[in-house]
């Protein structure tokens, strides 16, 4: 489908005042579920009432979990009342279309032109339907998504006539909805999934799996599970309430029966039968997804929540954006002036943060770094960073990622990174007071390798505030096997695993932490949002320090100045 076009993709009537930005919004982490009110700190939207509202945004960005957050906001009636896009858009767009379809609670969706989504963003109001937007005192026809487009296997025949069952029908409607949408020409089959909707940021996700599971859904394809709610093991000891800690055992049970894998980690490249290079695979979790692509070289667009198990049910999905050779070009070139010789590792979530802000819907090719050594946890903190201001669904880095080489998609254009466009971003990513009362390490899910780190930066010292570490349960293994859990645990760590720094609420959280310190670039954009703390942002080594004396760094390193 054209960009240029005026589309109607979801169809339905709505009227409201115009809420707008040219920054893309992700609703995961970016808007609060229970009010609809937005509490992305670095957003220019903060502190608006999107309930509603016409929406109008040139897309969406960051976490696949805002098709479940707007899930959220439609069944408690607190949802925008229409969505109103420039570019191609996700996540937000499957959220809307579940929410009309298995719920009952429609929310239109349009895509407008440049010049005419300009003029509805300076409107005060504006009214949709089905056939056009108006506002401003003039209209905006629209026009259906094609339909009939997507060619079907004699397989996908089969699973729409009932062979597999009710849930596996319903499921494959959507994806070929979402197929037409995309402009995919037909489906194509994907060796494995991953799951991202078990965590329990409303009553949406929970519904939405057991409403599923009662219909018969089980996953086709080997199926992984993204970090949840509660540590399943522990957290009745940990004292989480049973009115938090209940649903979300019980959601996560629901895809357990489903078929999914126990494996609950945000970072399921640290597994061992990671995906291979050019493998299709049916990923959502932003951070996951980004790594596959730009460090492993699997294959797999930014699917959103949902979308994630109605491909893992079928196996299938539309062929379309980082699937093909040619959606995974690059569409701009970041020149990165040369890294700090004596730069530590927040240089690589500090980069991946202004990368994503710099290139929020296209993919970029990172060039300047050819002399850095990157190691795994630097390309995975750079990854998760940029999934958080970027809806792109991977990056380049010329020198040290597999398709860096592939060339530029045509009109790729540049644009230029430096030490002060760093420097802006520590001081936005640090905006709390000197004074810590918890060190929060592991968003993305801690590696093995890093723990170790920790330990190391720790140096046999006792930490003086909280010190709380997530990760996998493979990771956990190996950091005990070597002796780093035990280390880790005699300096006052606790190291907990199935969550992720993104899902941990009192009492895991300290009640009386009030300031946060963290080496996470996501968490330290989302956390004021999430967490009502304050944040501080710093490298592995200066996370030590703060929990061992209990204060972050008074200002910059040395290599930012």
């Amino acid at each position: 489908m054209s960009r240029a076009a005026s589309l109607c993709i979801i169809p339905g009537d709505a009227e409201g005042p115009v809420v707008a930005s040219e920054e893309g919004l992700s609703f995961w982490g970016g808007v609060d579920p229970r009010t609809g009110r937005v509490i992305d700190a670095h957003h220019p939207l903060h502190g608006r009432d999107l309930a509603g509202a016409i929406l109008v945004l040139p897309t969406s960005r960051g976490s696949c979990s805002g098709s479940g957050l707007l899930l959220d906001l439609a069944l408690a009636g607190r949802a925008p009342a229409a969505l109103v896009f420039r570019e191609d858009e996700d996540v937000l767009t499957l959220g809307a279309l579940v929410s009309g379809r298995l719920f009952g609670r429609p929310i239109p969706v349009a895509r407008l032109p440049p010049e005419a989504h300009a003029a509805l963003a300076a409107a005060p109001r504006a009214r949709l339907s089905p056939e056009a937007v108006v506002a401003g005192g003039r209209r905006y026809p629209l026009s259906p998504v094609p339909t009939g487009t997507v060619a079907l296997s004699d397989g996908d025949r089969a699973i729409l006539a009932g062979r597999d069952g009710e849930a596996a029908r319903a499921a494959l409607e959507i994806v070929l909805v979402v197929a037409a949408l995309q402009g995919a020409p037909a489906l194509l089959d994907v060796t494995r999934a991953h799951i991202d909707g078990c965590i329990l940021n409303g009553p949406a996700n929970l519904r939405f799996a057991e409403a599923m599971e009662a219909m018969g859904a089980r996953v086709r394809v080997p199926t992984t599970m993204n970090a949840i709610s509660v540590d399943r093991e522990s957290w009745q000891a940990q004292g989480v309430p049973p009115r938090l800690g209940e649903p979300a055992s019980r959601l996560a049970d629901a895809y357990l029966r489903m078929g999914a894998r126990p494996t609950f980690t945000c970072a399921p490249y640290h597994l061992a039968d990671a995906p291979r290079a050019g493998e299709a695979i049916g990923w959502a979790e932003s951070n996951a997804v980004v790594y596959a692509n730009s460090v492993l070289g699997a294959r797999t667009p930014k699917h959103p929540d949902y979308l994630d198990l109605f491909i893992a049910v079928t196996g299938r999905a539309p062929r379309a954006g980082a699937y093909l050779d040619d959606q995974r070009r690059a569409r701009r070139v970041l020149r990165v002036a040369p890294r700090p010789e004596s730069a530590d590792d927040a240089f690589w979530p500090l980069l991946g943060h202004v990368a994503g802000a710099l290139s929020p819907d296209r993919i970029p090719l990172l060039v300047g770094l050819e002399d850095a050594k990157p190691t795994p946890d630097d390309l995975q903190a750079l990854c998760a960073a940029f999934g958080t201001t970027s809806g792109a669904p991977m990056l380049h880095v010329a020198g040290h990622t597999p398709e860096a080489g592939g060339g530029l998609a045509p009109g790729a254009d540049e644009a230029a990174i430096g030490r002060a466009d760093l420097a802006r971003t520590w001081a936005a990513l640090n905006a709390g007071p000197a004074a810590v009362d918890l060190v929060a390490v592991g968003s993305p899910h801690l590696s093995a390798t890093a723990m170790r780190r920790l330990a190391d930066a720790l140096g046999g010292r006792r930490a003086k505030v909280p010190l709380i570490v997530t990760t996998g349960r493979g990771e956990r293994a190996k950091a005990r096997s070597d002796g780093t859990l035990a280390r880790l645990e005699a300096a006052g760590a606790r190291v907990v695993v199935d969550l992720c720094w993104c899902s941990i609420a009192e009492p895991v959280m300290p009640a009386e932490a009030r300031t946060v310190m963290t080496n996470s670039g996501k968490y330290a954009h989302y956390g004021p949002g999430l967490s009502g703390r304050a944040l501080r942002f710093g490298s592995l080594a200066q996370c030590a320090e703060a929990a061992a004396a209990g204060r972050a760094p008074d200002g910059p390193p040395a290599w930012l100045t």
